[in-house]
């Protein structure tokens, strides 16, 4: 058994515990934070949705944590050899005295310098005024011909065609292949929007694909796609990964939409709301029209019932009536001018007895032809006069006249007791009426249905 030391120098004795968080904290002071590349290994994601993994590269490693609230901002799914970025906290596992990374942001490697590269490019198109809102056109409203420019067996040309089928089946769909991933995808994307925007073949063009990481999504990030995009005759609508993606190529398209799924909702109207839209405007046009109708029914109705009111037959009489007054006015006033003429050919008769009898006779016969012309002329006119207006009470009367009605082709039908027949209710099968026309009336009977 070793003797016990004879050094007096104080000693401050560590516990494990205590030693671990010295360490801990030593660990958090001088590396608070680092950046840190290399390959996933032991991937595990127990229950609790805290992520336990290993970060090694050639000769080292490094055992790691993520806890839930930050895992579950992950927009991948992390697996075993893939190379990944993490920005970290450097510290220690104390009940095991573990040295381990506490990750707080981790991304596929190399999707960092996509990141800013795509930002760099999307600043100076838009400063090229790529993105103005004022050259965006509007998509048509009933498109017939629409190219699907994507990958010809991926989900995304699926979504597309079974939306489009239910929604718009009228619409003639083309679908343009191409790769949507990889080296091979902007040339291939460039050749087939130019081809497709040059045959005038297509009223607009989608340009779609699944969700996927930045890299997988990098082909739509192309600036020769893009300006290709701009460029296009035809209006171009991108739908490109999921809602929470953006790409380049969702900028410069006329619309974007979310997914491949609303772009197609987006592109053609719904066919059963456009019907039952229309089927509301018809309702509509009809309840006008009958509207219409019965507004002119009830002043047509109106218009006869101050036709009757005003009895023109009962005018007419008392007009004739009138007119034989006058006539009998007429009359008296003739003979009273007869008199009066016969009275004073009397005084000149018998002024005259005195002169010379051939003297006599001839002014007595100018006289009286002056005086029957007088007389003739005042008649005549006292005539003309009568007559014209007797002619014009009878145009006035004619023109409110129902016969005047009865003269352009419309009949009034009668009963058997003489009422004007409204309506055909309460009108049984074999009653008999009259039509009254304008030229006299016709015995009618209403026929079985």
């Amino acid at each position: 058994m070793p003797a016990p030391s004879d050094d007096t120098t104080p000693r401050h004795v560590l516990t494990p515990s205590s030693l671990n968080r010295l360490v801990r904290d030593l660990l958090g002071d001088a590396l608070p934070q680092v950046w840190i590349e290399g390959e996933l290994s032991n991937v595990a994601k127990p229950a609790s949705g805290h992520l336990y993994f290993t970060l090694k590269d050639n000769t080292a490693q490094v055992r790691c944590a993520m806890f839930k609230m930050k895992a579950s901002t992950l927009r991948f799914r992390p697996a075993d050899g893939m190379q990944v970025l993490l920005r970290a906290k450097v510290g220690l596992y104390e009940p095991r005295g573990e040295f381990q990374l506490v990750a707080e942001y981790m991304e596929p490697a190399g999707e960092g310098a996509l990141q800013r590269e795509f930002e760099q490019l999307k600043a100076r198109l838009d400063a090229e005024g790529l993105f103005d809102p004022a050259r965006k056109r509007a998509l048509p409203t009933f498109a017939r011909r629409i190219g699907v420019i994507t990958s010809a067996t991926g989900a995304a040309v699926r979504d597309v065609l079974s939306v489009l089928a239910r929604r718009w089946p009228l619409a003639d769909v083309e679908v343009l292949p191409v790769p949507v991933q990889g080296r091979e995808a902007p040339p291939a994307i460039v050749t087939m929007l130019r081809k497709a925007s040059a045959s005038g073949r297509y009223d607009v063009l989608l340009l779609t694909r699944g969700g996927g990481s930045l890299e997988d999504l990098w082909a739509f990030n192309d600036e020769t796609v893009a300006r290709t995009i701009h460029a296009s005759k035809v209006p171009v609508v991108s739908a490109v990964g999921h809602e929470i993606d953006f790409s380049i190529a969702d900028f410069v398209a006329d619309l974007r939409a979310p997914t491949p799924s609303a772009a197609a909702e987006l592109l053609v109207p719904d066919a059963v709301a456009l019907g039952r839209q229309l089927r509301q405007l018809q309702q509509r046009l009809l309840t006008l029209q009958q509207g219409q109708l019965q507004a002119h029914a009830q002043r047509l109705d109106h218009l006869l019932a101050r036709l009757q009111t005003q009895r023109p037959r009962a005018r007419l009489a008392r007009d004739h009536e009138r007119l034989s007054h006058l006539q009998r006015r007429l009359a008296a006033a003739l003979r009273e001018q007869n008199q009066l003429r016969q009275s004073r050919l009397d005084r000149l008769h018998s002024r005259l007895l005195g002169q010379h009898p051939r003297t006599r006779l001839a002014l007595l016969a100018r006289r009286l032809t002056e005086q029957d012309q007088r007389l003739r002329r005042a008649v005549m006119q006292t005539l003309e006069r009568r007559g014209m207006r007797v002619q014009h009470a009878g145009h006035a009367l004619h023109a409110v006249s129902p016969l005047a009605t009865l003269e352009r082709g419309y009949a009034i039908i009668f009963d058997a007791d003489g009422q004007v027949l409204r309506s055909v209710k309460n009108v049984a099968a074999g009653t008999p009426l009259r039509a009254r026309l304008a030229d006299g009336e016709l015995p009618l009977k209403v026929a079985k249905e």
